[in-house]
C-alpha cells in the first residue's frame, strides 16, 4: 500500500526517501509539491519491531520500497521515477497477471494491490469502482496518522531480493461506513524484488492476504448499529411500562 504523506511549501530532507529534497524542478507532482512524512515517519519510528544498520541490506531495501510508494502516489509522470526501469516494471500482486508501469501508475498503490477476483457482493473493497483520488481518500480517512510499512526480514539479495514485510495503521477515522474504533489494524506479506546493478526494479511480486486488512476495518461498527444499543433500551423501557399503571383486562 501507501505510507501517505502530505504536500506542503517546503522540502525537507526524508531519512527514508533519501532523494526526496534533491528531486529536480521539472518533476510532476500530483499536488503540485513535493510531499512530506513527519506524522507517518513517527508511526513508523514508535511502532517498528525493527531497526535496521544503517548501510544494511534490509534498511536499503525498506528505504527503496518506501521510495517507490513515494513516487507512486506523489508522481504523475513514470519518466520522473528512480526506483524502477518504467520500460521494463511489472507489478504482480497474489499470482494475477501483472500490471505495467503505466497501469499500476493510472490505478494507483491501493486499486492495484487490492483487486479482488471474488465474487462482487464478497468484496470488501470494490477497486474497479474507485479512481486514484477516492482510493487515497478511503485510506487517509481511516488512517489519518498514516500507514506505516517495514521490512522484517530479507532471505536474498540483489538481483532477485526476497523479504517479508509487515504493514500497520490505526483505526482512528471511518471506512465506508464503519465506524473507528482506534484499535491496531496490521498484515504481513511476502514480496520479491527483481533488481539492476543500480536496484532498481524490473519485477515486483507481493503476496499477502487482504483479509488481515480489512478484518480490522470492518469490525467497526456502521452508523445504523451503534444506534441499535439505544433503540433496544427504549424498547425495552415500554416494555415494561409504568409500573403504577395496569392495563385494562
Amino acid at each position: 500500500m501507501s505510507t501517505e504523506g502530505s504536500s506542503n511549501g517546503s522540502v525537507v530532507p526524508d531519512k527514508y526517501r533519501v532523494f526526496l529534497h534533491l528531486e529536480p524542478p521539472t518533476v510532476h507532482w500530483r499536488h503540485g509539491k513535493p510531499p512530506t512524512f513527519e506524522i507517518v515517519n513517527q508511526l513508523f519510528e514508535d511502532g517498528r519491531t525493527k531497526e535496521w544498520p544503517k548501510g544494511s541490506l534490509e534498511e536499503t531495501v525498506q528505504n527503496s520500497i518506501k521510495s517507490w510508494e513515494m513516487e507512486l502516489s506523489h508522481k504523475t509522470k513514470l519518466q520522473d521515477f528512480k526506483t524502477i526501469i518504467p520500460e521494463k516494471f511489472k507489478l504482480f500482486v497474489n499470482g494475477r497477471e501483472g500490471l505495467s508501469g503505466e497501469e499500476t501508475l493510472r490505478l494507483g498503490s491501493y486499486n492495484a494491490l487490492l483487486k479482488s477476483s471474488l465474487p462482487e457482493e464478497f468484496q470488501y473493497y470494490k477497486a474497479d469502482e474507485e479512481s486514484f483520488e477516492s482510493s487515497h481518500e478511503v485510506f487517509r480517512a481511516c488512517f489519518p496518522r498514516g500507514f506505516a510499512w517495514e521490512v522484517i526480514e530479507v532471505y536474498s539479495g540483489p538481483p532477485l531480493i526476497a523479504y517479508k514485510f509487515r504493514h500497520w495503521g490505526f483505526f482512528e477515522g471511518p471506512y465506508k461506513g464503519h465506524l473507528p474504533n482506534g484499535e491496531l489494524v496490521e498484515f504481513y506479506g511476502l514480496g520479491t524484488l527483481k533488481v539492476d546493478e543500480s536496484l532498481k526494479v524490473e519485477e515486483a511480486h507481493i503476496y499477502y492476504d487482504p483479509a488481515e486488512l480489512f478484518g480490522g476495518l470492518l469490525k467497526g461498527k456502521t452508523a445504523s448499529e451503534s444506534q441499535k444499543p439505544q433503540d433496544s433500551e427504549k424498547d425495552s423501557a415500554a416494555s415494561v411500562g409504568c409500573p403504577f399503571f395496569k392495563p385494562k383486562e
